[in-house]
């Protein structure tokens, strides 16, 4: 995946720079960044849906099934306020910051926007050895840093998240550069993955 992290950079160029980004069209950043999962493109994220989109950016059965599970799980019902539970574990995109977990780095804000100075905080107090990327411990250290006292599941769907991501994309020098992270926040990282692994199947 070293290629990710030089090709990402144009593909998050629609996250602006400067302030909060409410997005470029009906879709805020969070919403996009779920959307990939939509794989019908009807508003709604099913599990299956989840399960495939895993394994559309690379990973193995086990990971996407597990992840499927309990990321259906653990956001339906909160992105679905006022309705009866269901055993299909439908997550709404439309209400995804409803579900957004503590701990967090705080890039998105309460309504699924990008908040710019959030992203440079990262690297500016955690990236030591490179300016404009992390290493294995230096994000660990950003991790422990963002936790809340307490806030056990948040501690875990951030480990979870940011590990998944290191290990699909760090590069060949075992860093996650910060086009890479960048370009995960708005989902435009996973549309890439998606068409560099389906490339890379036709050429075998």
């Amino acid at each position: 995946m070293a290629s990710s992290s030089v090709e990402s950079k144009a593909l998050s160029n629609n996250i602006q720079n400067e302030g909060v980004d409410t997005g470029e069209d009906h879709l805020n950043v969070l919403q996009k960044h779920v959307a990939f999962f939509d794989r019908n493109n009807d508003g709604i994220v099913y599990p299956w849906e989840t399960y495939q989109g895993f394994r559309a950016i690379g990973c193995g059965i086990p990971l996407s099934t597990v992840s499927a599970f309990l990321i259906n799980v653990a956001l339906s019902g909160k992105t679905r306020p006022g309705k009866f539970p269901s055993l299909l574990f439908p997550v709404n995109v439309k209400n995804i910051h409803m579900a957004k977990h503590g701990s967090d780095s705080g890039v998105y804000d309460t309504e699924g926007r990008f908040v710019s100075s959030k992203f440079e905080d990262i690297f500016q107090k955690h990236a030591v050895s490179n300016s404009n990327a992390l290493t294995s411990e230096e994000l660990m250290g950003m991790l422990k840093a963002n936790r809340m006292p307490k806030d056990y599941s948040g501690w875990v769907a951030s480990w979870t998240e940011w590990k998944i991501l290191y290990v699909l994309c760090k590069d060949k020098n075992g860093l996650l550069q910060k086009d890479t992270i960048k370009a995960v926040y708005d989902g435009s990282l996973f549309e890439h993955m998606e068409k560099e692994r389906s490339s890379a199947r036709k050429k075998a």
